[in-house]
């Protein structure tokens, strides 16, 4: 089939001009959309509508497949569902979603009620009391995020933040009664954190800053109407969180930037506003800190030790570096993700070569087993225990063909046990898929970057298939090769789907990021396109074939690709980009910019701006062909703000020189992560696989 052309639908919207008095900001910043930032413009307004509207019209011949591909991702899985209970402080807990309903609701069972009922098959469990009912919450709203809950020691009160902008990093906390349903007349804005204090009276929060940096600390009993400050971090990098500890003696505040970090501690009773400093920050050097009843133990990293190390010593003897006890020392070829502190044992996630193990040692660094696994690609996530006293744990395992199980791990025999395992629906057979790890080779001829790639059997490499390519490459994300009910979609119509783990996540080790960040971020564009040329040499796919897609630091990614490689694409899907790198870390009033120096650079420094400068996807925009794009964006993300993309697109119409789709599709109730009912969310990936389809030709 023939690809869709741009012309064949009439003109694209254009902006409307300047105001006069905005006039002044165009000509100091040397960028002529530099208005289109304020969202109260009705100007602005009406050209985001507009955008939509050309959006909807261009893809109206695809509604049918739209809502095709939605049937089918909803046909695959369970709608109504339960999680796995989960033992908290005497009651076990459980999610639950139902058919039909956008939101899931919340349920705890007392703990000798439910094991004299479902002890024997909690897979089954039902009823019990209902702590929060999302669907009823949200109801009315365009949009409404349930960020969590917290039960109060004694059970009787729960914590809880949402909003209803979508946007997630400001949130409103609220405190209700578990006995009488009743809420306090308590409603503190911005709050990022929380911590019950052992009294239950007692609360300690973390609240944001007018750039959405959480930088205050405060604690405040139950029936005060103020909170007393207690921390604040004035440092612009760096934020602070609250936090509990496994064995209820100590509230951690926590303060980190991206390269470095700082502990406090105070006594767990409520009284306590004086925090403790742990160990002083440093330059390069972060750290955490797990508590266990007889010592402390310290996760730490600096430049000798970017895989992390784990060391154990006494709350007096943390500043003294020669009262540390190894428990793990570093290596160079294992990254130690994620850790857990019990009573007899200390349980380790480990990625080794961009995959994941689980090791047991006993509380003084002695090996007693590990959880290996012989798939050559999957995602094994550790979830612990909440119990410090707890001889067991549980993890999440799934590979791209193979759906998420959920085990417990017995510490003390070595046995795993299958607890629950995800349904899939729509006739799904793991045994029809193919799942390869290949090493793409970098632009120096010598690293090799990692792919996972998923197929259908029988694939023929000769260059027909078409082919969709992941990326993101930041912040030392890894992207984990899981298993997806949505990309079935695209599998199942012949698409190989691939997703690169290039430099710039974690995937093979905390270097792999270092060697993906600041003045070596270029690495992550060009592995990025190594990748992409490995499916079109070996075969797998052709240009006019292969879609992109990235979303946020990904956004950026396909940005970046699409200037540079145009002829290695034939569609691009840019969700929610961060595209004006320049101009946006230029600007400290905005949301988490000078957080984010320590990710990029700091553009002030003549170094960094040039180098920053020589990638911005919205800098580098030039008089080129470029492949068929969808942007995205939400009015209301704190993350990377509604302007970012939307004054992209009206750049890019005006340099483009090809008759090739540009769409920009606005969410005008949310944010970052789009609509936030999952029925909602699973439509807008219909639409973008439906892009994906319609701009490679694959559909008329």
């Amino acid at each position: 089939m023939n690809k869709p052309k741009q012309s064949a639908f009439g003109p694209a919207p254009r902006v409307a001009p300047r105001p006069e008095e905005l006039r002044h900001l165009d000509d100091l910043r040397i960028d002529p959309y530099y208005y289109l930032r304020d969202k109260e413009l009705p100007e602005l307004q009406d050209y985001l509508r507009a955008e939509n509207a050309y959006t909807e019209q261009v893809m109206a011949s695809t509604q049918e497949l739209q809502e095709e591909i939605y049937q089918e991702i909803v046909g695959r899985i369970k709608e109504t569902d339960q999680s796995y209970p989960t033992l908290r402080r005497g009651y076990y807990y459980y999610t639950r979603t139902e058919q039909g309903k956008q939101y899931p609701s919340y349920y705890r069972y007392e703990e000798e009620a439910f094991e004299e009922r479902w002890s024997e098959r909690p897979q089954e469990v039902e009823g019990g009391e209902l702590i929060f009912d999302v669907n009823l919450m949200a109801e009315g709203q365009p949009a409404y995020i349930f960020a969590g809950y917290s039960v109060s020691p004694d059970n009787r009160w729960v914590a809880y933040m949402s909003n209803t902008t979508g946007s997630y990093a400001e949130f409103d906390l609220r405190i209700k009664s578990l006995e009488t349903g009743q809420e306090l007349p308590l409603c503190i804005a911005g709050v990022a954190s929380l911590a019950w204090a052992e009294d239950s009276e007692t609360i300690y929060y973390s609240l944001i800053d007018e750039t959405l940096r959480s930088s205050r600390v405060l604690r405040q009993r139950l029936d005060e109407t103020e909170g007393q400050l207690i921390y604040e971090e004035l440092d612009s990098r760096f934020s602070c969180s609250v936090s509990e500890t496994k064995t209820h003696e100590y509230l951690f505040i926590s303060c980190s930037s991206s390269t470095s970090s700082e502990e406090y501690y105070l006594a767990a009773d409520g009284r306590d506003t004086e925090p403790k400093l742990l160990l002083a920050r440093q330059p390069d050097v972060r750290y955490s800190v797990l508590t266990h009843r007889d010592r402390l133990y310290l996760y730490y990293k600096d430049k000798e030790q970017l895989n992390g190390a784990l060391y154990a010593t006494s709350l007096e003897g943390v500043a003294d570096r020669s009262s540390w006890r190894t428990i793990l020392a570093h290596r160079p070829e294992v990254r130690l993700e994620s850790l857990g502190i019990y009573e007899h044992y200390v349980v380790t996630e480990e990625r080794v070569e961009g995959l994941s193990q689980i090791r047991i040692l006993d509380p003084l660094g002695q090996p007693l087993r590990e959880v290996a696994f012989p798939e050559p690609v999957y995602t094994l996530a550790l979830r612990g225990s909440s119990q410090y006293t707890t001889r067991k744990v549980r993890y999440t395992y799934s590979s791209p063909n193979r759906p998420s199980s959920l085990y417990e791990y017995d510490l003390e025999t070595g046995e795993s046990r299958l607890l629950k395992q995800q349904e899939v629906g729509g006739g799904y057979q793991p045994e029809y898929y193919v799942v390869e790890r290949r090493w793409a080779l970098a632009e120096d001829g010598v690293t090799r970057i990692p792919m996972a790639l998923l197929y259908r059997k029988g694939l023929k490499r000769d260059g027909s298939a078409p082919a969709l390519i992941y990326g993101y490459g930041s912040y030392g994300i890894s992207m984990e090769a899981q298993f997806s009910v949505s990309i079935l979609s695209l599998v199942d119509r012949g698409f190989v789907y691939a997703l690169a783990q290039v430099r710039g996540g974690s995937e093979l080790g905390e270097q792999w990021y270092e060697d993906g960040k600041f003045l070596k971020k270029e690495h992550t564009f060009t592995d990025f396109a190594a990748c992409a040329r490995l499916l079109l040499d070996e075969g797998y796919t052709s240009p006019e074939r292969l879609a992109a897609m990235g979303g946020s630091a990904g956004g950026m990614l396909m940005g970046v690709v699409a200037n540079r490689w145009p002829e290695l694409f034939g569609c691009i899907v840019a969700q929610v980009p961060f595209v004006d790198v320049v101009t946006t870390m230029l600007d400290d009033s905005l949301p988490l910019t000078t957080g984010e120096y320590e990710e990029w650079g700091n553009p002030n420094e003549p170094e960094y701006y040039h180098y920053m400068k020589g990638y911005s996807p919205y800098d580098n925009l030039r008089a080129q062909r470029y492949p068929a794009m969808l942007v995205t964006g939400g009015i209301n993300d704190s993350q990377v703000l509604f302007h970012e993309p939307t004054k992209y697109v009206a750049k890019l119409r005006s340099l483009k020189t090809d008759d090739e789709l540009l769409l920009l599709r606005m969410n005008m109730d949310s944010g970052h992560g789009g609509a936030t009912g999952r029925y909602s969310g699973i439509r807008d990936t219909a639409f973008e696989y439906a892009f994906i389809l319609y701009a490679l030709g694959l559909v008329s």
